[in-house]
């Protein structure tokens, strides 16, 4: 496999390869850098301790706007999308009729009928033609957009100078258009890494542009390109879920997955909020953090065993460096998610103990991405 076997195109393509990628798995169709020729755990230093930038170009990008695009959206998700400013954004999620979820969905709000819809490994391009039809309001898929990603705590020192408007004032969740390098982008406080950053929304054309630029501003304060290998491992280290991985039911609810503050229960009806309501009181699962007493990665799909009974699963894992352990998000019953547990690990690699601790594994009161001085 090759990028040339992939629907989509990435922009950056020459640059990936020149970083030693392959570019032979995908995500929604489009080319990833998995794997560079650097160390994964040197990029990860370097994210923690610096900056790096990451290609998430593969997610799916949607534009929704019309007069009822408020409505709309509010039938559709499980929040409420009429309580962001323009400039705001929100995690959301769309579930089914039984309340079972369907995708998370990164909602911005860009005007007052004008919003964009990112989206990762879901099913929301499947059924969001049923809540436009017979609307005011129209979608379109954005296949054209590329996001470059800067990640860590040197972020704003290296972006900043080259931004015509400030960005200092944007807070998390937060996004704004801007002129970049002399280019038009949105760029949006947020990521995937549990750091301070800034993710830049351009054109495939300004692409390639945009990122060398960005590695060359950077390169005084010591910059890397980062892999999706590094990706997998900060976002575990941050216990940031990535659907439909760290579901592994397929019919979880929001309850199950630690989603409940995307649930406004409070607004008028929406699809699946009857389910929602009646499973609130049905919770079979909840996802937890544990760490592992091996030195390695355990493959994600082992087996949670207590007093000889499976009674549950590990999803997304990594082994850390940065913390020198093996950790693992994973669903237990919720009777057993309580802080110390101890289960036992069937792997592959052999078997092992685990015991649930409190998540974030790293910057356990998230205060990389949530100053204290930001905080309400």
């Amino acid at each position: 496999m090759g990028p040339e076997d992939f629907p989509r195109k990435n922009a950056l393509q020459s640059i990936h390869q020149a970083l030693g990628s392959k570019l032979d798995s995908d995500w929604n169709g489009m080319p990833i850098p998995q794997h560079y020729s650097t160390d994964p755990y040197e990029e990860v230093a370097t994210v923690r301790s610096k900056a790096g930038l990451f290609d998430v170009s593969g997610l799916r990008m949607i534009n929704v706007s019309g007069a009822d695009v408020v409505a709309v959206l509010n039938r559709m998700l499980t929040s409420d999308v009429d309580k962001l400013k323009p400039g705001q954004s929100a995690i959301s999620n769309i579930v089914d009729e039984n309340g079972s979820l369907i995708d998370d969905v990164l909602v911005y709000r860009d005007g007052p009928t004008e919003y964009r819809l990112s989206h990762g490994g879901g099913g929301l391009e499947d059924v969001i033609d049923g809540f436009f039809a017979g609307s005011q309001s129209t979608w379109a898929k954005d296949d054209d957009v590329h996001i470059l990603s800067l990640q860590g705590p040197l972020a704003l020192d290296i972006l900043k100078p080259h931004a015509e408007k400030d960005i200092s004032t944007l807070k998390y969740f937060e996004h704004a258009p801007n002129v970049l390098f002399g280019k038009s982008v949105s760029i949006a406080r947020g990521g995937y890494s549990a750091e301070r950053g800034y993710e830049v929304f351009c054109s495939a054309a300004d692409a390639p542009f945009l990122w060398e630029k960005i590695m060359e501003a950077g390169k005084p304060f010591g910059i890397c390109a980062a892999s999706w290998d590094c990706l997998d491992i900060v976002r575990v280290e941050g216990a940031l879920l990535f659907f439909p991985f760290d579901m592994p039911k397929g019919d979880e609810t929001p309850w199950e997955v630690g989603a409940d503050w995307t649930v406004d229960l409070s607004k008028p009806d929406f699809n699946g909020k009857a389910a929602l309501e009646k499973r609130k009181s049905e919770i079979r699962s909840a996802n937890v953090g544990l760490e592992i007493d091996a030195h390695e990665a355990i493959e994600p799909g082992a087996k949670l065993v207590k007093d000889g009974k499976e009674v549950g699963t590990v999803n997304s894992t990594t082994y850390s460096k940065h913390l020198m352990k093996s950790l693992a998000l994973g669903s237990v019953p919720p009777e057993l998610k309580a802080i110390g547990t101890t289960f036992e690990v069937k792997s592959s690699a052999g078997d092992f103990t685990a015991h649930i601790v409190r998540t974030p594994f790293y910057d356990p009161h998230r205060l990389r991405t949530h100053p204290l001085e930001e905080r309400a």
